[in-house]
């Protein structure tokens, strides 16, 4: 089936969260964005944290009391550096894959706005759609999320490839008949054309 439109998701796959100032907290920023599950460390009610990203609310509770648990000096100060768009850097070929002719969506668990981040690039007019999870209150890898990617773009499933960085959570669009792509979630600066690869497979 023809590719006719493309699906990304934020964390770990278009950009990744990365300041200097957050270099010394590494494990728990791999913690605190892991893609599916609670991650080994934190000390969280599984149940909630797998539905943080459908409450802005709760996400903002459960953060501040898992980085005050972490024994960070400023949690709150942290937590807002989290959703700061100074903080998330684009991997190299962000801006490229998003600039193909194709229809794009971001689709992303998530329970704030993104698109300040990708304002903050100059890529925001190159997304035709943002499917955030906190806005349509249901989560990766429900395919419910990928459907409404795919209805707004007006393409059926199968004619749409997903590229994240979760065979978990970006995996489910296959449920429903999307092409699927994984990229490693590393580092921006050892991850320079993982995205631009997963597209010339598929269009």
């Amino acid at each position: 089936m023809t590719i006719r439109a493309v699906l990304f998701d934020f964390s770990g796959t278009l950009f990744r969260l990365e300041h200097d100032s957050l270099t010394a907290h590494d494990e728990l920023m791999r913690a605190l964005t892991a893609p599916v599950g609670v991650a080994e460390g934190l000390d969280v009610d599984e149940a909630e944290w797998e539905r943080r990203d459908l409450d802005p609310v709760a996400h903002r509770e459960l953060h501040l009391a898992v980085l005050a648990g972490a024994g960070a000096a400023d949690p709150v100060g942290f937590y807002e550096n989290l959703l700061s768009p100074a903080f998330w850097q684009p991997y190299p070929d962000a801006a490229q894959a998003l600039g193909t002719e194709l229809p794009t969506a971001v689709v992303s668990n998530i329970a704030w706005d993104i698109r300040p981040v990708f304002a903050r690039h100059g890529v925001e007019h190159r997304v035709d759609e943002y499917v955030l999870s906190y806005q349509e209150g249901f989560a990766k890898p429900d395919p419910k999320l990928f459907r409404v990617a795919c209805d707004r773009l007006g393409v059926h499933p199968s004619e749409a490839l997903m590229i994240g960085d979760s065979p978990e959570a970006d995996g489910g669009a296959a449920a429903i008949g999307c092409a699927v792509e994984i990229v490693e979630p590393r580092p921006t600066s050892a991850r320079p054309d993982a995205l631009l690869r997963a597209l010339r497979k598929h269009t």
